[in-house]
Protein backbone atom coordinates (compact mmCIF):
# COMPACT_ATOMS: atom_id res chain seq x y z
CA UNK A 1 0.00 0.00 0.00
CA UNK A 2 1.46 3.18 -0.86
CA UNK A 3 2.46 6.27 1.89
CA UNK A 4 -1.01 8.42 0.54
CA UNK A 5 -3.27 5.30 0.52
CA UNK A 6 -2.58 4.21 4.00
CA UNK A 7 -3.39 7.70 5.00
CA UNK A 8 -6.55 7.45 3.43
CA UNK A 9 -7.28 4.43 4.91
CA UNK A 10 -6.69 6.01 8.67
CA UNK A 11 -10.87 7.54 9.46
CA UNK A 12 -9.18 8.88 13.19
CA UNK A 13 -5.75 10.20 14.44
CA UNK A 14 -4.40 12.22 17.20
CA UNK A 15 -0.60 13.12 17.34
CA UNK A 16 0.81 14.23 20.94
CA UNK A 17 -2.45 13.93 22.90
CA UNK A 18 -2.03 15.57 25.82
CA UNK A 19 -4.52 16.49 29.08
CA UNK A 20 -3.27 18.22 32.44
CA UNK A 21 -5.44 18.74 35.29
CA UNK A 22 -4.48 20.89 37.73
CA UNK A 23 -0.14 20.19 37.19
CA UNK A 24 -1.33 16.39 36.69
CA UNK A 25 -0.51 14.89 33.49
CA UNK A 26 -3.28 13.12 33.17
CA UNK A 27 -2.53 11.60 29.17
CA UNK A 28 1.23 12.51 27.94
CA UNK A 29 1.81 12.82 24.25
CA UNK A 30 -0.55 9.93 22.74
CA UNK A 31 0.01 8.94 18.74
CA UNK A 32 -3.41 7.07 17.77
CA UNK A 33 -4.29 5.66 14.28
CA UNK A 34 -7.95 4.14 13.63
CA UNK A 35 -7.96 2.07 10.69
CA UNK A 36 -11.28 2.31 8.11
CA UNK A 37 -13.11 -0.39 9.09
CA UNK A 38 -11.58 -1.79 11.75
CA UNK A 39 -12.48 -2.62 15.01
CA UNK A 40 -9.94 -0.57 17.47
CA UNK A 41 -9.79 -1.61 21.08
CA UNK A 42 -7.82 0.88 23.95
CA UNK A 43 -7.09 -1.03 26.71
CA UNK A 44 -4.80 -0.99 30.05
CA UNK A 45 -5.00 -1.22 33.87
CA UNK A 46 -7.19 0.90 36.08
CA UNK A 47 -5.31 4.76 35.99
CA UNK A 48 -4.29 4.14 32.49
CA UNK A 49 -5.89 7.21 31.09
CA UNK A 50 -8.27 5.32 28.83
CA UNK A 51 -11.18 7.31 30.05
CA UNK A 52 -9.36 10.83 29.82
CA UNK A 53 -8.46 9.61 26.05
CA UNK A 54 -11.82 8.54 25.12
CA UNK A 55 -12.85 12.04 26.06
CA UNK A 56 -10.21 13.98 24.23
CA UNK A 57 -11.03 12.10 21.08
CA UNK A 58 -14.83 12.75 21.27
CA UNK A 59 -14.38 16.57 22.70
CA UNK A 60 -15.79 16.14 26.28
CA UNK A 61 -12.68 17.28 26.57
CA UNK A 62 -10.39 20.04 25.39
CA UNK A 63 -6.65 18.80 24.80
CA UNK A 64 -3.70 20.57 26.58
CA UNK A 65 -2.22 20.04 23.69
CA UNK A 66 -1.96 17.99 20.50
CA UNK A 67 -3.94 17.71 17.43
CA UNK A 68 -6.97 15.25 16.37
CA UNK A 69 -7.71 14.03 12.70
CA UNK A 70 -10.95 12.67 11.79
CA UNK A 71 -11.01 12.35 7.99
CA UNK A 72 -7.85 14.38 7.76
CA UNK A 73 -9.81 17.31 8.88
CA UNK A 74 -8.63 18.99 12.16
CA UNK A 75 -11.03 18.74 14.83
CA UNK A 76 -9.45 19.13 17.84
CA UNK A 77 -11.18 22.67 18.48
CA UNK A 78 -14.84 21.31 17.56
CA UNK A 79 -17.80 20.74 20.30
CA UNK A 80 -18.97 16.85 20.97
CA UNK A 81 -22.20 18.01 18.65
CA UNK A 82 -20.17 19.21 15.90
CA UNK A 83 -18.05 16.14 15.73
CA UNK A 84 -21.32 14.26 15.78
CA UNK A 85 -22.93 16.11 12.92
CA UNK A 86 -19.53 14.51 10.81
CA UNK A 87 -20.26 11.62 12.03
CA UNK A 88 -18.50 10.95 15.09
CA UNK A 89 -20.99 8.80 17.35
CA UNK A 90 -20.20 8.24 21.03
CA UNK A 91 -22.95 5.81 22.28
CA UNK A 92 -23.16 7.28 25.86
CA UNK A 93 -24.37 10.19 24.41
CA UNK A 94 -27.85 9.30 23.71
CA UNK A 95 -27.83 5.85 25.57
CA UNK A 96 -30.06 7.03 27.97
CA UNK A 97 -32.88 5.56 27.04
CA UNK A 98 -36.63 6.56 27.86
CA UNK A 99 -37.77 3.27 29.86
CA UNK A 100 -41.37 4.16 29.91
CA UNK A 101 -41.49 4.68 25.88
CA UNK A 102 -41.13 1.15 23.62
CA UNK A 103 -37.91 0.26 21.86
CA UNK A 104 -39.48 1.68 18.58
CA UNK A 105 -39.93 5.18 20.12
CA UNK A 106 -36.58 5.37 21.31
CA UNK A 107 -34.89 4.86 18.01
CA UNK A 108 -37.32 6.37 16.20
CA UNK A 109 -36.88 9.84 18.72
CA UNK A 110 -33.15 9.37 17.85
CA UNK A 111 -33.78 9.28 13.81
CA UNK A 112 -35.96 12.73 14.59
CA UNK A 113 -32.95 14.38 16.63
CA UNK A 114 -31.07 13.36 13.32
CA UNK A 115 -33.13 15.61 11.47
CA UNK A 116 -31.91 18.92 12.52
CA UNK A 117 -32.14 20.73 16.32
CA UNK A 118 -34.86 19.94 17.32
CA UNK A 119 -36.40 16.57 18.42
CA UNK A 120 -39.89 17.00 16.88
CA UNK A 121 -41.80 16.09 19.84
CA UNK A 122 -45.01 18.66 19.04
CA UNK A 123 -45.66 17.29 15.91
CA UNK A 124 -48.12 14.77 15.25
CA UNK A 125 -48.16 10.80 15.36
CA UNK A 126 -49.13 10.73 11.78
CA UNK A 127 -46.33 12.95 10.57
CA UNK A 128 -43.86 10.96 13.40
CA UNK A 129 -45.22 7.73 12.33
CA UNK A 130 -42.56 8.20 9.33
CA UNK A 131 -39.84 7.08 11.14
CA UNK A 132 -41.24 4.16 12.12
CA UNK A 133 -39.95 2.29 9.13
CA UNK A 134 -36.31 3.40 9.58
CA UNK A 135 -36.90 2.62 13.37
CA UNK A 136 -37.53 -0.97 12.58
CA UNK A 137 -35.22 -1.43 10.35
CA UNK A 138 -32.21 -0.13 13.17
CA UNK A 139 -34.32 -2.21 15.56
CA UNK A 140 -34.02 -5.49 13.95
CA UNK A 141 -30.37 -4.70 12.93
CA UNK A 142 -29.58 -4.90 16.92
CA UNK A 143 -31.51 -8.31 16.92
CA UNK A 144 -34.79 -6.78 18.94
CA UNK A 145 -37.46 -6.82 16.61
CA UNK A 146 -39.61 -9.02 19.28
CA UNK A 147 -39.56 -6.52 20.76
CA UNK A 148 -40.17 -3.07 19.04
CA UNK A 149 -43.60 -2.46 21.11
CA UNK A 150 -41.93 -3.37 24.61
CA UNK A 151 -41.22 -0.80 26.76
CA UNK A 152 -37.37 -0.23 27.10
CA UNK A 153 -37.59 -0.14 31.42
CA UNK A 154 -38.71 -3.80 31.29
CA UNK A 155 -35.87 -5.06 28.97
CA UNK A 156 -33.24 -7.00 30.39
CA UNK A 157 -29.68 -5.19 31.43
CA UNK A 158 -27.93 -6.58 28.01
CA UNK A 159 -31.33 -6.08 25.75
CA UNK A 160 -30.93 -2.29 26.91
CA UNK A 161 -27.53 -1.91 25.58
CA UNK A 162 -28.04 -3.36 22.40
CA UNK A 163 -31.17 -0.29 22.29
CA UNK A 164 -28.68 2.13 23.03
CA UNK A 165 -26.62 0.71 20.18
CA UNK A 166 -29.64 0.92 18.14
CA UNK A 167 -30.14 5.08 18.44
CA UNK A 168 -26.63 5.25 18.13
CA UNK A 169 -27.01 3.74 14.69
CA UNK A 170 -30.25 5.29 13.64
CA UNK A 171 -27.72 8.55 13.85
CA UNK A 172 -26.18 6.83 11.25
CA UNK A 173 -22.28 7.12 12.59
CA UNK A 174 -18.90 6.66 9.83
CA UNK A 175 -17.36 6.18 13.41
CA UNK A 176 -19.11 4.21 16.48
CA UNK A 177 -16.88 4.90 19.78
CA UNK A 178 -18.24 2.55 22.43
CA UNK A 179 -16.76 3.66 26.03
CA UNK A 180 -16.95 -0.45 28.19
CA UNK A 181 -20.09 -2.10 26.23
CA UNK A 182 -19.71 -5.04 28.00
CA UNK A 183 -19.60 -3.33 31.68
CA UNK A 184 -22.03 -4.79 34.23
CA UNK A 185 -22.91 -7.62 32.30
CA UNK A 186 -23.44 -11.20 32.71
CA UNK A 187 -21.76 -14.17 30.29
CA UNK A 188 -24.64 -14.51 28.12
CA UNK A 189 -25.38 -10.39 27.38
CA UNK A 190 -21.32 -10.32 26.95
CA UNK A 191 -21.80 -12.94 24.41
CA UNK A 192 -24.81 -11.50 22.83
CA UNK A 193 -23.54 -7.72 22.65
CA UNK A 194 -20.06 -9.14 21.17
CA UNK A 195 -22.01 -10.40 18.31
CA UNK A 196 -23.77 -8.04 17.89
CA UNK A 197 -20.69 -5.51 17.63
CA UNK A 198 -19.12 -7.90 14.76
CA UNK A 199 -21.88 -7.94 13.07
CA UNK A 200 -22.76 -4.24 12.69
CA UNK A 201 -18.95 -3.64 12.30
CA UNK A 202 -19.02 -5.11 8.96
CA UNK A 203 -19.18 -1.53 7.29
CA UNK A 204 -18.25 0.30 10.15
CA UNK A 205 -15.35 1.89 12.24
CA UNK A 206 -15.77 1.28 15.79
CA UNK A 207 -13.37 2.24 18.74
CA UNK A 208 -13.95 0.96 21.87
CA UNK A 209 -12.55 1.37 26.00
CA UNK A 210 -13.23 -2.45 27.05
CA UNK A 211 -11.98 -4.19 30.23
CA UNK A 212 -12.90 -7.72 29.00
CA UNK A 213 -10.07 -9.23 27.98
CA UNK A 214 -11.76 -12.23 26.40
CA UNK A 215 -13.84 -9.83 24.15
CA UNK A 216 -10.91 -7.44 22.96
CA UNK A 217 -9.21 -10.68 21.95
CA UNK A 218 -12.16 -11.99 19.88
CA UNK A 219 -13.17 -8.94 18.36
CA UNK A 220 -10.04 -6.50 17.70
CA UNK A 221 -8.49 -6.13 14.90
CA UNK A 222 -5.42 -3.72 16.77
CA UNK A 223 -5.33 -3.11 20.02
CA UNK A 224 -3.77 0.20 21.97
CA UNK A 225 -2.61 -0.71 25.15
CA UNK A 226 -2.16 2.72 27.27
CA UNK A 227 -0.34 2.80 31.30
CA UNK A 228 0.02 6.02 32.90
CA UNK A 229 -1.10 8.59 30.36
CA UNK A 230 0.67 6.65 27.73
CA UNK A 231 0.95 4.22 25.17
CA UNK A 232 2.99 1.08 26.28
CA UNK A 233 2.35 -1.09 23.22
CA UNK A 234 0.14 -1.34 20.55
CA UNK A 235 -0.12 -4.09 17.61
CA UNK A 236 -2.81 -7.26 17.35
CA UNK A 237 -3.82 -9.00 20.54
CA UNK A 238 -1.44 -11.70 19.94
CA UNK A 239 1.44 -9.24 19.68
CA UNK A 240 0.70 -6.71 22.29
CA UNK A 241 -0.36 -10.11 24.82
CA UNK A 242 3.10 -10.76 24.52
CA UNK A 243 4.75 -8.08 25.20
CA UNK A 244 6.16 -8.72 28.37
CA UNK A 245 5.33 -4.60 29.00
CA UNK A 246 2.09 -5.22 29.38
CA UNK A 247 1.96 -8.59 31.07
CA UNK A 248 3.69 -6.27 33.76
CA UNK A 249 1.44 -3.19 33.75
CA UNK A 250 -1.93 -4.92 32.53
CA UNK A 251 -2.31 -8.66 32.71
CA UNK A 252 0.04 -9.28 35.54
CA UNK A 253 -2.04 -6.62 37.92
CA UNK A 254 -4.64 -8.94 37.58
CA UNK A 255 -6.88 -6.10 35.65
CA UNK A 256 -9.85 -7.07 33.02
Amino acid sequence: MSTAAAKDDIILSAQGLTKRFAGFVAVNGVDLAVRRGSIHALIGPNGAGKTTCFNLLTKFLQPSAGAIRFNGRDITSLSPAAIARLGVIRSFQISAVFPRLTVLENVRIALQRRRGDSFDFWRSEKVLSAFDEDALRRVDEVGLADYAAAEAGDLSYGRKRALEIATTLALEPELMLLDEPMAGMGQEDVARISALIRRISANRTILMVEHNLSVVADLSDRITVLARGEVLAEGTYEEVSGDARVIEAYIGAGHE
